[in-house]
């Protein structure tokens, strides 16, 4: 079994949930568009000047998503 990676885009300042949530779309058209799988895309809100755009892979997809996408951070789980 694939371990899950989530792979972040982080956006500050006041219109930074609205530029996650709008970034969601990209992720997901990406995906569609190349074929590849993916498990959840959603946006994580640290505080409201601190919102994160976020995709859930396959360990076995990650670099293809990671190279292209270049998000700013990653975790496992």
């Amino acid at each position: 079994m694939s371990r899950k990676i989530k792979l972040l885009w982080d956006f500050r300042g006041p219109d930074a949930k609205e530029t996650a949530k709008h970034h969601t779309i990209h992720l997901k058209d990406f995906a569609t568009i190349e074929n590849l799988n993916f498990h959840e895309i959603d946006i994580q809100e640290k505080n409201p000047m601190l919102v994160a755009a976020f995709i859930t892979v396959d360990e076995a997809d990650m670099k293809i998503f990671r190279d292209a996408l270049k998000p700013h951070r990653g975790e496992i789980g």
